[in-house]
């Protein structure tokens, strides 16, 4: 199965929502999958994980985006939060948990093979 790597480039929680259902599924059905978080989608990783149509979500059955990113994390997606948006959004690596990785631009394309489903959200 070929390796799916997303980047998620806006402030958009239902854009990073969508990335995440899609990078779980691939991790389910036993492939690699990675999203990346650049400039102001960044700022959708500070540690309460919230967006503003979790409560719609979990109305409706649904999980909430910190629901999302814990299960991604536990079926194996990679999370990666690009340096400058950190930087913009003043996070620092301190800020991440554990399993949120910090990457760049150049590292991200460097480890995309050539197979590799590359998608922009």
């Amino acid at each position: 199965m070929r390796e799916l790597r997303i980047i998620v480039a806006t402030a958009d929680a239902e854009r990073l929502r969508g990335a995440l259902v899609l990078a779980s599924a691939q991790a389910a059905l036993g492939g690699r999958a990675s999203i990346f978080l650049q400039v102001d989608g960044v700022g959708l990783l500070r540690p309460a994980f919230e967006a503003p149509r979790d409560a719609a979500h979990a109305a409706a059955g649904l999980p909430t985006l910190g629901q999302l990113i814990a299960e991604a994390v536990s079926l194996g997606v990679s999370l990666l939060a690009c340096q400058s948006g950190m930087a913009l959004h003043g996070i620092s690596a301190d800020d991440l948990p554990d399993s949120i990785a910090v990457s760049g631009p150049i590292a991200f394309l460097q480890e995309t093979g050539e197979e590799a489903r590359l998608l922009f959200a």
